[in-house]
């Protein structure tokens, strides 16, 4: 199996991954994962300016891409490697896909995770066949401890991005979007250690020299862009693109990208949030943060892509069922379809029934209400009302509030950022 290569090395970038691996690769694993499909999404071509394909990898059996290439790389071992077993240290997609297509092939899967990670992720790469080792507080703590596992049992580590063996594999991405819509001229890729990007990038470019690569990463994690860009961003945060929260990009996708990528964009939170319910709303497919980031990018610089056949990569739908919930709601609150409204009330019979008249002479329907009276800024016979309440549009909530404030309340709306 093909190993790390070393930033160090006197090979052009060029010669690390070449589309003749790229393609090997799809020989490799062809009929062992789910051709998924690439659509043309008409709606999302009119939202944003350009015409928009969506690679739909949240249909793997694993929900994400990442069986690419640990299927390639695991395709590669030795006799004695398969005998002895592999190892990584994941708490993501690539535990699964590792896990998935080792039990699938009869070999020992080996994963280190840290002693953090939910348990749902646990038991779903158990599920799947592997045997899940809880190591650390932290992924370098887990990291590291794989490796020492690696050596001390001779296992085969299976890198989840930095490995040409499983750049190659998850490059088939590419190759299958240019065959189904070779009308395309830009691919934007969500880029964490590097791998998806590598890949891809590699094929396209080898298949059609011309096409433009936009890689995306989470503003809260840009590691790969500081280290492209020259930048020193800060690293850290709750983002929703855990998938690509990566604090050390690939040294040997980091060569490739370097030389292959035309630009590189930033993402903010809230446009993920908004690309993720958009295309469940929309195209009724769920996808993680990660899997989101690509139309994100698109929608949040519409110059950049306007009049472009756009390949955006769904890269995978595993995305916690509350989380999703969340992040649905908020969308509906930066809409105006959902609010909550503050408003200052004197605190005598009858002052909460006025207020309620109003919702419904606008046909505003009342979710919640919450009163505070003790932490507050106003006198003893003062209250401050919170209620949540659901509309047709903006447009009809900001009746309802210019319709408060001409008789007299103090109405403010809670943000979502």
């Amino acid at each position: 199996m093909a190993t790390s290569v070393p930033l160090a090395t006197t090979a052009p970038a060029s010669a690390l991954l070449t589309l003749a691996d790229v393609q090997a690769a799809a020989a490799r694993i062809a009929g062992k994962v789910v051709r998924t499909p690439t659509l043309h999404s008409r709606t999302l071509s009119a939202i944003a300016g350009c015409d928009i394909w969506l690679k739909f990898e949240n249909l793997q059996f694993t929900a994400a891409y990442k069986e690419r290439g640990a299927l390639n790389a695991l395709l590669q071992l030795t006799d004695d490697q398969r005998r002895r077993g592999v190892i990584a240290a994941s708490a993501g997609n690539h535990a699964q896909g590792l896990s998935y297509h080792g039990t699938r092939l009869g070999l020992p899967v080996t994963i280190v995770m840290p002693r953090t990670t939910p348990t749902v992720k646990v038991m779903q790469t158990e599920a799947v066949g592997g045997t899940v080792v809880l190591e650390g507080e932290t992924f370098d703590e887990a990291y590291a401890h794989a490796r020492r596992l690696e050596q001390e049992l001779g296992l085969a580590f299976v890198h989840p991005f930095d490995e040409p063996a499983v750049a190659a594999g998850q490059g088939t991405v590419a190759l299958e979007m240019l065959e189904d819509a070779p009308e395309l001229d830009m691919l934007v890729i969500p880029v964490g250690g590097g791998g998806l990007a590598t890949g891809m990038s590699t094929a396209a470019r080898g298949l059609k020299p011309g096409i433009g690569l936009i890689g995306v990463e989470a503003e809260l994690f840009p590691s790969m862009y500081n280290l492209l860009k020259g930048t020193q961003y800060p690293l850290g945060g709750d983002t929703l693109a855990e998938g690509i929260a990566v604090q050390e990009p690939g040294r040997f996708t980091s060569r490739i990208l370097a030389e292959l990528l035309d630009d590189f964009l930033l993402v903010r939170e809230s446009e993920m949030e908004s690309a993720l319910a958009l295309l469940l709303q929309i195209e009724k497919t769920v996808v993680e943060g990660a899997g989101a980031a690509g139309l994100a990018a698109v929608l949040a610089n519409r110059d950049r892509f306007a009049g472009r056949k756009v390949g955006i990569v769904l890269t995978g739908g595993n995305i916690d069922t509350r989380l999703l919930a969340n992040v649905l709601l908020r969308d509906l609150a930066r809409s105006g379809r959902l609010a909550r409204l503050r408003l200052t009330l004197q605190d005598r019979p009858g002052a909460l029934f006025k207020v309620m008249e109003e919702f419904n002479a606008h046909n505003i329907n009342i979710i919640e209400i919450w009163h505070q009276r003790i932490f507050t800024h106003l006198p003893a016979k003062g209250l401050i009302t919170d209620i949540e309440c659901e509309a047709r549009d903006r447009e009809q909530l900001e009746a309802l509030v210019a319709a408060l404030r001409a008789k007299g309340y103090d109405v403010s709306q809670v943000d979502v950022n």
